[in-house]
C-alpha cells in the first residue's frame, strides 16, 4: 500500500497523545476534506481465519472507518460446513471486504482485498499494522507468536490457546515485542458483566464464598456435518494438511472440520473451553484473580459418549478453589451465566442482563474511591483506541491466559478422572501428578513449533 509522505493518521495520532493533546483531530489535519479518513491512513488489518468468527470479525473492523481490512488468508476457499451448515472461506471473505468498501465509493466498485492460503505469507507484509486470528484452537498460538516478532498487534478469538502451555508463550510473546493484544472475550465489553463484577469487588455482597458458573453441554452439530464422521476425499480448495497443523495426523472427515472442530480434544476442549473464555473469565473479574488462579479442582466428572469422533464431554463438572476458600463451581447444570454468591448476598449476570438478591445492592453508586473496572462500550473499537493509544486493552493476553487455564486444568481432571489436582498458579504446573502434568502441553505434528 502506497504511504504518503506527510504523518500517517497513526503515527499523528501516537504524537498528539505523547505531548499529552486531545486526541481530536481534523479531517483538514489528515490531508482530507471529509469525515472519511483515506485508506492509506488507516490501520491496515490482515485476517486469518475467514470461518465463523472470521468473518464476523472481519465484519466488526469493516464497521470502524479507521481501519482497513487488506488481506484475507484461509486454508479453505470456499465450503459449507460452517455455523448451520452456512458457507465460509477466504473467497467469501474477500467477497465481504469488497462488497463494503465498493458500498462506501461513489463508482460502486473496489479492488484491494488480497488473499493467503499460508498465513506466514500474510504475517510478512511489512505494510500490515494488525492481525486478526479467527483459527480453530490448535491454530491460534504459532500464528500469534510469530505475529507479535513480526510486531504486529494482535485480535485473537477466544478461547485463547489450546494448552496451557500454549498460553504461556503467547502472552510472554506478546509481552516480550511490546504488542498490543485483545482477546474476543466480548463479554468484557458488556456494561452488565462490568456493573456486576464492580458491585462484587466493592464488596456489595460481603465475602465471597461461591461463584456459580453456567456452561452449555452436548456436542451440538453446528455445522450439519454430523452425520459425515467416516472418512471422504479432501475437497478440492481445501488444503487439508495444513488445516490440520501441528495436531495429530488424521483422515479427512467433513465432522473434523470448520465449525464442528470445537468436539474434539485434537483441536478444541468441547464447551468447556469453547465457553472458557467468557464466564469464568468474567467470574475472575468479579473475583480480581485475572492474574493468578485457583490453587486445586475438585470433584472433576464429565461424560463422555462413545461417538466415531466426536470426544469431548458432553456433560461437565468441577471446582476450583482459591486460597481464600472461594469455590467456583463449573458445570453445565448451573443456569448460563456467573453467580457470585456473598455473606451478604449475590449477583449474577449474563448477556444483556445483571440481578441481584436485594434491589439495594442494584442501585448501590460505586463511589469515586472505590473500584472503577475498565470501561469498554465496543470491543473492535477499544482494541482500535488501545492501537493508537500503545495502552492495555479490556481483554490482555495474560488475563485470557488465566482465564483459560481453569478450563483446561477442569478437562484434564475429567479426562483423567482424577477428583483433585493441587495447581500451583506461579510455577504454572500441577502439583504431584507427572501424568497430569505432560497434558500442559502437546507435541507438535512433523517440523512446526511455537519458538
Amino acid at each position: 500500500m502506497t504511504r504518503l509522505s506527510r504523518p500517517s493518521r497513526r503515527q499523528f495520532l501516537h504524537q498528539s497523545a505523547a505531548f499529552g493533546a486531545p486526541l481530536i483531530v481534523s479531517a483538514s489535519a489528515l490531508g482530507r476534506d471529509d469525515k472519511q479518513p483515506a485508506p492509506s491512513k488507516r490501520i491496515t488489518v490482515g485476517a486469518i481465519g475467514c470461518g465463523n468468527m472470521g468473518l464476523g470479525d472481519i465484519r466488526g473492523f469493516l464497521n470502524d472507518a479507521r481501519a482497513q481490512v487488506v488481506a484475507v488468508c484461509d486454508v479453505n476457499k470456499e465450503s459449507a460446513g460452517y455455523w448451520a451448515g452456512g458457507v465460509a472461506g477466504r473467497e467469501p471473505a474477500k467477497r465481504l471486504v469488497e462488497d463494503k468498501y465498493a458500498a462506501d465509493k461513489k463508482a460502486g466498485t473496489y479492488k484491494g482485498c488480497d488473499t493467503y492460503v499460508d498465513f506466514r505469507e500474510l504475517l510478512a507484509r511489512k505494510d500490515i499494522d494488525v492481525v486478526v486470528v479467527s483459527t480453530p484452537d490448535h491454530w491460534h498460538a504459532i500464528p500469534v507468536v510469530t505475529a507479535a516478532k513480526a510486531g504486529k498487534d494482535i485480535y485473537c478469538q477466544k478461547p485463547l490457546s489450546l494448552t496451557i502451555a500454549e498460553g504461556r508463550a503467547m502472552s510472554d510473546a506478546v509481552k516480550k515485542n511490546k504488542r498490543v493484544f485483545q482477546t474476543g472475550s466480548q463479554q468484557r465489553s458488556d456494561s452488565n458483566f462490568r456493573r456486576a463484577c464492580e458491585l462484587v469487588r466493592n464488596g456489595r455482597i460481603g465475602k465471597v464464598k461461591t461463584v456459580r458458573v453456567g456452561l452449555p453441554g452436548g456436542r451440538p452439530d453446528y455445522g450439519k456435518t454430523g452425520d459425515r464422521k467416516k472418512t471422504e476425499p479432501v475437497p478440492k480448495g481445501f488444503e487439508y494438511d495444513l488445516w490440520l497443523g501441528p495436531a495429530p495426523e488424521a483422515a479427512y472427515a467433513p465432522a473434523r472440520c470448520h465449525v464442528n472442530f470445537r468436539w474434539i480434544y485434537d483441536y478444541s476442549g468441547g464447551q468447556v473451553t469453547d465457553w472458557g473464555g467468557h464466564h469464568p473469565d468474567c467470574a475472575q473479574w468479579g473475583l480480581g484473580t485475572e492474574h493468578t488462579g485457583p490453587t486445586e479442582i475438585r470433584n472433576a466428572k464429565g461424560t463422555f459418549p462413545a461417538d466415531d469422533l466426536w470426544n469431548t464431554a458432553t456433560e461437565h463438572y468441577f471446582e476450583a478453589v482459591y486460597p481464600d476458600g472461594v469455590t467456583m463451581i463449573v458445570s453445565n447444570k448451573e443456569k448460563m451465566g456467573v453467580r457470585w454468591e456473598g455473606t451478604e448476598g449475590w449477583v449474577t449476570a449474563d448477556r444483556g442482563r445483571h440481578d441481584a438478591s436485594d434491589k439495594k445492592i442494584l442501585d448501590s453508586k460505586i463511589g469515586p474511591d472505590e473500584v472503577h473496572l475498565y470501561e469498554s462500550k465496543n470491543h473492535y473499537g477499544n482494541f482500535l483506541d488501545c492501537v493508537l493509544s500503545r495502552k492495555e486493552t479490556a481483554a490482555p493476553v495474560e488475563t485470557a491466559h488465566r482465564s483459560i487455564t481453569i478450563c483446561h486444568l477442569g478437562n484434564i481432571a475429567m479426562r483423567l478422572g482424577r477428583e483433585k489436582l493441587k495447581w500451583d498458579p506461579v510455577k504454572e504446573q500441577i502439583v504431584g501428578d507427572e501424568v497430569a502434568n505432560k497434558m500442559l502441553s502437546r507435541p507438535y505434528r512433523g517440523n512446526w513449533k511455537l519458538e
